[in-house]
């Protein structure tokens, strides 16, 4: 009977060795099957995303090289630019001395037929002009204030 009960038992069914008697294991239940998984997506899309990042990070580094040698090279023309500037103000101010003193030795070498210009100082003497060889500048007169300049609250001075 032996041989024929083996062959009518399952796999998961073993008879004892001593008795006639069944053991059953219990079977696994079975496993749903399972959905695709999110993982290499989630690593792909990881991937892509460090790759993106490392590239942005090199094109700042290009984009901020780039601005540093604009600046430099900017600055070198606003220096170049500002001694420029520098030397025409001194040419200018040489023609303005030069003029000065050519019409200052005219005046000298002509007879003046016009009194000499005084001026009265806050000490209450009169002087002549201050030096023949400076050229004074004209000072603009201010504008005439306007109601919306005393109304405007920004330029008025507070003070504790």
């Amino acid at each position: 009977m032996m041989p024929a009960a083996l062959g009518r038992r399952s796999g998961s069914q073993l008879l004892s060795w001593t008795q006639d008697t069944i053991v059953a294991f219990p079977q696994a239940s079975p496993k749903p099957k399972r959905k695709h998984s999110l993982l290499p997506v989630l690593i792909v899309l990881f991937l892509i995303s460090y790759g993106l990042m490392s590239l942005l990070a090199v094109e700042q580094d290009r984009t901020i090289a780039a601005q540093r040698s604009l600046i430099t090279s900017l600055l070198g023309d606003s220096t170049e630019l500002s001694s420029l500037k520098g030397k025409l103000i001194q040419k200018q101010y040489a023609q303005a001395q030069a003029q000065a003193k050519a019409g200052s030795r005219s005046q000298a070498h002509a007879p003046s037929t016009q009194p000499p210009i005084t001026q009265d100082t806050p000490g209450g003497t009169a002087q002549n002009s201050h030096s023949t060889g400076k050229v004074r500048k004209t000072v603009p007169p201010r504008p005439p204030l306007g109601i919306a300049d005393l109304v405007d609250g920004r330029r008025i001075l507070k003070t504790i």
